[in-house]
Formats: C-alpha cells, structure tokens, sequence
C-alpha cells in the first residue's frame, strides 16, 4: 500500500492525524526535502510499525538520495541503541554509571556525506519520539550551535509527534481487524 493510500486509509478517530500530516508532509513549506523525509524516514522507523515503515520507505525514494535514506535508516537503528543507553543514565540515581564507557559503536552518526545538521535533527525526532531527556537536549544543543532556528527544530518535533500517532493509529486498526473478521 503505497503511503498517501495508508494515511488516507486511516478510521475517523484519526482524521486529525490524517489532517496534520497533510499540513506537515504532502504540504510542507518550513523544511527542505531531506530534511522533512529524512525525518518521517528514522521517524517511522522508531514507531516500529511494519506497515508505517515500510510504506514510508517506499515513497521516501522520490524525495531522498540513496546516500540520505541510508543515513536516515542509520540514524534511526544507533538512536534506539543511544536512546536507551542515555534513558538508563536519566533514570537511575547511580551517577556512576554516566562516567562509564558505553563500548557502543555508533560510527554511523558520521561520515555519512550527509549534512551533520540534517542528520542531528533526525536524532533529535527519534530521541523525542523514545522519550530520551539526555538525547533531545544533546542534539537540540548541536542543531542550534549549527544554526537551525526554535521554528525549524520545532516543526521537526511537528513531524515527528504525527508520524509516532500514525503509528500509534495504524496499531489499533491492526489490533482490530481480527476481531472484525
């Protein structure tokens, strides 16, 4: 099923989904390209919803490079590794653990010929969606010492916030169609 078929599949308890993601995606005007797909690419990713992901990915190759939609899947898998990594650090009261090596190889957050800008951004979605304080205030940090504006990182977390619903929706409708049958 191709995305915009997906999204317009949604049931009316989500027509405010349907509605945000028509604003923020089919007519986006407040981010480039690769940086609005690059974001519904690792965002979807981290919703873990097979039938989200695997339509986004389908329809991310009209919008992405090759090299981009790899960097995008990239920094999807390495952020839901660094999410809990940086999580488990917030949460316990041991603060010795943060002065711990992490022994994580997370190499795939550079060197990707991508622009480091885009890609924190990106990390900054996924952190947000898997609810990492560390992460969100790490790469929040990076993306505004790189120049992005409050209006441009919060019309990431726009983004990110509808694609994470979306997935939440399409759990329920999935939920429910063998009870239906």
């Amino acid at each position: 099923m191709t995305l915009d078929a997906l999204i317009d599949s949604l049931p009316a308890a989500a027509k405010d989904l349907k509605l945000n993601y028509s604003s923020l995606v089919r007519n986006n005007t407040e981010l480039t390209a690769q940086q609005l797909w690059g974001t519904v690419v690792s965002c979807a990713i981290a919703t873990r919803s097979a039938a989200l992901t695997g339509a986004v990915l389908a329809a991310a190759t009209e919008h992405l490079s090759a090299q981009a939609l790899e960097a995008a899947k990239a920094v999807a898998a390495v952020m839901g590794m660094n999410n809990i990594w940086y999580r488990f650090h917030h949460l316990t009261s041991n603060e010795r653990y943060a002065s711990m090596p992490a022994r994580l190889r997370m190499s795939a957050l550079r060197g990707h010929g991508v622009e480091e800008a885009d890609t924190e951004l990106w990390a900054l979605a996924v952190s947000a969606i898997n609810g990492c304080g560390k992460c969100v205030d790490a790469h929040e940090k990076v993306v505004r010492e790189k120049g992005a504006t409050e209006e441009l990182v919060i019309a990431i977390v726009r983004v990110s916030a509808v694609i994470h619903a979306i997935g939440v929706a399409l759990d329920y409708v999935t939920a429910e169609a063998p009870a239906m049958a």
